[in-house]
């Protein structure tokens, strides 16, 4: 690269400035592109995320099950899951 590598501030400023909702649904057309060409292992895991609950409004720490690449070393899909609920469930939809 020319500049050298983007900041850490650049990063989150572009990161703060971003839709959620707009780019969802591109993010999801390039994922499902992507995926159908995907081969090989794709390791099932659920997560806690640490720190996530928030005592002041009575939320409980977020739940995750992720679909992980093994040969493509990346994350290929994630789900939100119900605190109370079983990750068994939550596999189908992920998939």
């Amino acid at each position: 690269m020319h500049y050298g590598l983007p900041s850490h501030d650049t990063f989150s400023r572009l990161f703060r400035n971003l839709d959620p909702e707009r780019f969802r649904e591109p993010f999801q057309r390039f994922m499902a592109q992507f995926s159908e060409q995907c081969q090989g292992v794709v390791a099932i895991d659920g997560k806690v995320l640490r720190r996530s609950f928030d005592r002041a409004s009575g939320k409980s720490t977020l739940h995750m099950v992720s679909a992980w690449g093994c040969e493509q070393g990346m994350v290929l899909a994630q789900i939100a899951t119900d605190a109370k609920s079983n990750e068994i469930t939550a596999v189908p939809k992920l998939l």
